[in-house]
């Protein structure tokens, strides 16, 4: 299986695991592929006890050198694959994008095209030493969906996006940290990720809408968000958290 979802950690807080399996190819993602994504997205989030989701390569190396450019190549003159194609990647990245809990991209060595879109997608990215990120349709006369154009832009700035889009330029881990489009250079996710299960999942899934709100143009509170805000004090995360500042302990959050 080219993409599949593996789960692991305790009854009460496990992680999801999405690998991209397709080494040979460099990860390259396929439609079937991008049709796949969301199912396996619904299927984490389903699960009560899941806290995260990682997606990363099942076997390290590349991360994703994007679209499959052999597949492209066969059905460029079909009008309705590449409709299908086009729907197919919007749905993923929009689904990736909007996902209800916190989402890391383990990027360990290519991540180009498509799969830096995938990278984006996710609310952070850990960069091993080898990683490297570009975004390459300039180079085949293609064109950078609009949604994907704009995570960059709001993780580096309109001058550094339009600087990878223009040239097709590769980026080695330093310098994607230096400009801010990964957040952590680690050999691996599991330190990060091990924070945030020790953070509340009310919190984070919270802040997690609040900052998607944000990036999509809200600039006030609105009856929703001050719902969300005025409940937590009633939640059994407040009590367990207080009660741990209080007790001097770490909180056990459920």
């Amino acid at each position: 299986m080219t993409l599949r979802l593996e789960m692991d950690g305790s009854a009460n807080a496990r992680i999801a695991r999405l690998l991209i399996d397709r080494a040979d190819k460099r990860n390259a993602f396929t439609m079937a592929m991008w049709q796949l994504l969301p199912d396996l997205l619904a299927q984490a989030s389903a699960d009560p006890a899941c806290r995260a989701l990682v997606v990363k390569s099942a076997h390290g190396g590349a991360f994703c050198a994007g679209a499959d450019i052999a597949e492209l190549l066969a059905n460029k003159d079909d009008v309705q694959w590449r409709a299908e194609n086009q729907q197919a990647i919007n749905r993923a990245q929009f689904e990736l994008t909007r996902f209800r809990l916190p989402t890391v991209a383990m990027v360990e060595g290519d991540c180009v095209g498509g799969g830096c879109g995938i990278a984006l997608a996710c609310d952070m990215r850990v960069a091993g030493p080898d990683a490297r990120f570009g975004i390459t349709p300039a180079r085949l006369g293609l064109v950078y969906p609009l949604h994907d154009v704009k995570l960059l832009v709001d993780l580096v700035g309109p001058g550094q996006a339009r600087r990878m889009l223009f040239t097709g330029m590769l980026l080695g881990a330093q310098e994607a940290n230096a400009i801010g489009l990964v957040e952590e250079l680690a050999q691996s996710e599991d330190a990060l990720v091990a924070q945030i299960l020790a953070a509340s999942p009310f919190s984070t899934q919270a802040i997690k809408g609040f900052v998607r709100n944000v990036l999509d143009g809200q600039v006030a509170d609105d009856a929703h968000s001050l719902s969300v805000f005025a409940s937590a004090f009633a939640g059994p995360d407040f009590r367990e958290g207080t009660m741990a500042f209080v007790e001097k302990r770490k909180p056990r959050f459920g």
